[in-house]
């Protein structure tokens, strides 16, 4: 039996040890969801999909499915610690505008403001067009930038990177992913704050939030129920990802966390926990370019539209990872869904899931 099936065979058995019930969902629409997550992992071959749902603004099931760890056979849980890559960039985008709230943040500042170390370029960066990728800052430039393994110990530091490269369009002219324009945009949260990122996350969103499980994704610190991450060869052998150390995109994409945890901060952002409601129509809405151009991104989030519902989400991708988090605010249905396998799409899961719960 190959390696991929021997683990959904086992962990199909393990699954219904480590469900965590939190108040439940009828037990037929939490069946209709497990067979649509692990006819997806058969599909796709990936080791391990961690799970949450909330419905009715209410974090109601966790479960985890496959294995966390191949080598040593541990069994994933609701409570397994995953790499989020991209999905650290929507907790940015809440803590800065948190402190554009309190009236410590200029959203329309020059970033020099709060980091004078970064060098002007052409035209002004402001925190807002950072926070909808609109700043003009690049994005990685090679493979050694994607895979890199040296460890930072502070955020600035970091900016050296791609300071001194041009920007890859007018500031305001164009929407251009940039994971980089996230570090920047994560020191002048810092600044702003008066403490390190990560400190004023913890402070002021994730324990409000109720978000036990989430932190930076630490090469050096012993993680409990941290997963494994794989990728597949060519030939589609099952192998242990690349190293990476992520401290050099912390803001942007270097945190991890658990499927229930993203869940409870979609529900706080929605409940009003951590921003003012006009804050949060603000954060979703999508922006435009100065010339008008519609983008697909607002304040930290991507924007579409589910069965002419509004649909906010984000994804992540690294080494060892794929994440997809996605909430109907109007509905307060929320879902989180976390891989351990690099280039795995949990794209059909999500939709599959989230038409589940609207029914």
């Amino acid at each position: 039996m190959k390696l991929w099936r021997l683990v959904l065979l086992l962990g199909a058995v393990a699954a219904g040890l480590v469900a965590q019930g939190l108040g439940g969902l009828p037990q037929e629409k939490a069946e209709e969801i497990e067979e649509l997550i692990t006819q997806e992992m058969s599909r796709q071959k990936i080791p391990m999909v961690t799970a949450a749902v909330a419905v009715n603004g209410e974090l109601r099931w966790s479960s985890g499915y496959g294995y966390a760890d191949i080598e040593n056979s541990v069994p994933a849980k609701a409570a397994t610690v995953h790499r989020l890559g991209s999905i650290s960039k929507p907790l940015t985008a809440v803590a800065a505008l948190q402190l554009w709230e309190a009236g410590r943040l200029d959203l329309d500042a020059p970033v020099q403001k709060y980091v004078p170390e970064f060098p002007e370029k052409q035209a002004p960066v402001t925190a807002r067009l950072l926070l909808c990728h609109q700043g003009g800052i690049r994005h990685y430039q090679n493979l050694d930038e994607v895979g890199s393994t040296r460890h930072y110990s502070a955020l600035v530091p970091t900016l050296q990177i791609f300071a001194k490269d041009p920007l890859v369009a007018e500031p305001g002219a164009k929407y251009s992913y940039s994971t980089y324009g996230y570090n920047l945009l994560g020191a002048v949260v810092e600044r702003a704050a008066g403490m390190r990122f990560m400190d004023y996350l913890q402070q002021a969103l994730l324990r409000p939030a109720g978000m036990t499980a989430t932190r930076d994704d630490s090469t050096f610190a012993v993680i409990p129920n941290r997963a494994r991450g794989y990728a597949r060869t060519e030939s589609g052998e099952l192998r242990n990802c690349d190293l990476a150390d992520t401290s050099n995109k912390i803001p942007g994409g270097g945190m991890v966390s658990t499927a229930a945890d993203l869940v409870r901060f979609a529900l706080a952002v929605r409940n009003g926990k951590l921003l003012k409601r006009d804050t949060v129509d603000m954060m979703f809405t999508a922006q435009r370019t100065r010339t008008g151009q519609p983008t697909p991104y607002g304040l930290g989030w991507m924007i579409q539209e589910l069965d002419k519902s509004k649909l906010v989400l984000h994804g992540g991708g690294q080494q060892g990872t794929s994440t997809l988090f996605a909430m109907l605010p109007k509905e307060g249905i929320a879902v989180a869904l976390l891989c351990n396998l690099e280039r795995a799409e949990p794209g059909p899961m999500l939709h599959g899931v989230l038409r589940v719960l609207k029914q």
